[in-house]
C-alpha cells in the first residue's frame, strides 16, 4: 500500500478536525536514537520527538528490555484494584524528585488527563469552580482543559464548567506588557493579578494552573521569579498553585528538573506527561497529600499507571538520571540556541528566538515589522523536511517553529539541523 493510498484511507476514517503535517503528509515506519525513516525509506533527523515524547529518541535498548521483561510475564493489565509493583515504585522515584513535601502521585493517560486530575482536587479541595488561568496556554483537548486553555485555535468549544478568569501571557514580542524589563514585568503582572482578584472573581478561586513554558503556545515563557510573586498573592487566599510540567518536565530546560524551579516556588500540584513514558501512554499528576486525597468519592483510571506503561516509565527515568540527559540539554541546546540567533541576525524574517535546553522556539514575521507571517513559517517548515529535518508548529498565530529533540541529541546532530535549518530559512527568505 502506497502512502497516497493511506491517506485517503485515513481520510475516509478520521476526522476533518486531526490535522496532518505537511504538504504531502508521511509515514514513521522505523526509528533509531534521533532519526526517523518514512515509508518511502527517506531518514529524517526528529527535532520534534513525537511532539517532545521521545524523551530519549528511538529503540532504546534499556526501556525495550524492560518492557519485554514486564511482557514476559504475561501480565498486561490488571487495573489500579490490585497492587502493582512497577507503578509503585515509580511513583516513589516522581515524589522524591518532585521537590512536594508529603506528596502523593496520581498516574493517567495522558497530559489532558493529569490537568483534568488536577482541576478536580483543586476545585474539591476550595470547594470552588474559579480558576485562573493563562491567555496563550494549552492545557488538553478534552472539555474542562479545553475550558482553561487560552489559545483560540485549540478552543472547539465556549461552553465551559469553570469559572475562568485570564492573566496576561508572557509575550514579549507584541504582548501587552512586552515593552517591560523584566522586574517591571513581574511587578506588572502581580498587579495584573490582584486586578482579576479583585473585580473578576468572587475571591475564593481554587487555583492558578500556568505552564513555566507555554508549549502551543510557541514556547513563550516569563520572566524567572514571577510564579513565586504569584505564590505569594495566592497564599494570602489559600488559591493553590498548578504547574503544567507536560512539556517542561524531566530537564528538558537545562537549567532545572522541573520548569517551576526557575520561579523559586514549589508548587501544590504539578502534571506531568510525554517525556517520563518515552511514547508510551504515562502521565500524572503529583501534590501535597491533603490536597491529592480531595477526591470524596471511588475513583481511579483503568488503564493509568498500568504494568507496561510504568515498567517503560521506569527505565526511562532510571535512564534519563543515569546518562545526566539535563545537563547534555543544557550544554546541546546552548549550541543550538547560539547557532539560531546568528541565523536571526541574517535574516529580517525571524522575528525571534527563545527557549532552554532542548524547547527552542523560532518566531517569523513580516520583515521589518512584528506581524506574524504564518505562509512564511510554512515555507520554512516544509524546505526543513525537504532537508531531512521534522520539526512543530505552533504560537498562536501558526508562525512559530517549535524543537523539542530527543534529549540524547549529541552536539553533532544539533550541528547538522542547524544547517538544514539555515538553508531552509535562506530559501523561504529569498
Amino acid at each position: 500500500m502506497t502512502t497516497d493510498e493511506l491517506l485517503a484511507r485515513h481520510r475516509a476514517v478520521m476526522p476533518s478536525w486531526m490535522p496532518l503535517y505537511y504538504a504531502e503528509p508521511i509515514e514513521i515506519v522505523a526509528g533509531s536514537g534521533r532519526r526517523v525513516t518514512d515509508a518511502q525509506g527517506r531518514s529524517y533527523l526528529d527535532f520534534f520527538g513525537g511532539v517532545l515524547t521521545n524523551m530519549l529518541g528511538y529503540d532504546i535498548a534499556e526501556v525495550n528490555e524492560a518492557v519485554r521483561r514486564q511482557l514476559s510475564t504475561g501480565v498486561v493489565h490488571t487495573s489500579t484494584l490490585y497492587l502493582i509493583r512497577q507503578q509503585v515504585e515509580l511513583a516513589e522515584k516522581i515524589a522524591a524528585l518532585s521537590g512536594i513535601s508529603d506528596a502523593r502521585v496520581f498516574f493517567t493517560n495522558s497530559g489532558t488527563e493529569a490537568n483534568e486530575a488536577a482541576l478536580l482536587v483543586a476545585t474539591n479541595h476550595r470547594r470552588s469552580n474559579q480558576i485562573l488561568a493563562v491567555r496563550n496556554s494549552y492545557h488538553g483537548r478534552s472539555y474542562a482543559a479545553m475550558g482553561i486553555t487560552g489559545h483560540r485555535s485549540w478552543s472547539a468549544s465556549s461552553l465551559n464548567p469553570l469559572q475562568v478568569s485570564w492573566l496576561h501571557s508572557a509575550d514579549r514580542l507584541r504582548g501587552l506588557l512586552s515593552r517591560l524589563d523584566p522586574d517591571e514585568y513581574v511587578d506588572a503582572a502581580v498587579d495584573d493579578l490582584r486586578e482579576v482578584l479583585a473585580t473578576q472573581t468572587s475571591g475564593d478561586v481554587a487555583c492558578l494552573i500556568a505552564e513555566p513554558i507555554q508549549g502551543v503556545g510557541g514556547f513563550v515563557a516569563p520572566p524567572d521569579g514571577l510564579f513565586g510573586a504569584f505564590k505569594k498573592v495566592l497564599d494570602e487566599s489559600g488559591i493553590l498553585l498548578i504547574s503544567d510540567e507536560v512539556q517542561t518536565g524531566w530537564g528538558r530546560t537545562g537549567e532545572h528538573f522541573w520548569g517551576y524551579q526557575a520561579h523559586g516556588v514549589t508548587p501544590d500540584l504539578l502534571t506531568f506527561a510525554k517525556g517520563i513514558g518515552n511514547g508510551f501512554a504515562l502521565a500524572g499528576v503529583v501534590g501535597r497529600a491533603e490536597v491529592l486525597n480531595e477526591v470524596h468519592a471511588v475513583s481511579f483510571s483503568t488503564f493509568g499507571g498500568n504494568p507496561i506503561s510504568t515498567a517503560a516509565g521506569n527505565a526511562v527515568l532510571d535512564y534519563l538520571l543515569e546518562h545526566d540527559l539535563q545537563a547534555n540539554a543544557a550544554r546541546v541546546g546552548a549550541i543550538l540556541l547560539a547557532g539560531l540567533r546568528e541565523l536571526a541576525d541574517r535574516h529580517a524574517i525571524v522575528g525571534a528566538v527563545r527557549g532552554r535546553g532542548l524547547m527552542l522556539g523560532v518566531e517569523f514575521v513580516r520583515p521589518g515589522t512584528t506581524e506574524p507571517d504564518p505562509a512564511a513559517t510554512a515555507r520554512v517548515f516544509e524546505e526543513c523536511r525537504r532537508g531531512g529535518l521534522l520539526v512543530g508548529k505552533g504560537g498562536l498565530y501558526g508562525n512559530v517553529l517549535r524543537m523539542g529533540p530527543p534529549l540524547t541529541l549529541t552536539e553533532e546532530e544539533a550541528r547538522e539541523a542547524l544547517g538544514i535549518l539555515t538553508e531552509a530559512v535562506a530559501t523561504a527568505a529569498a
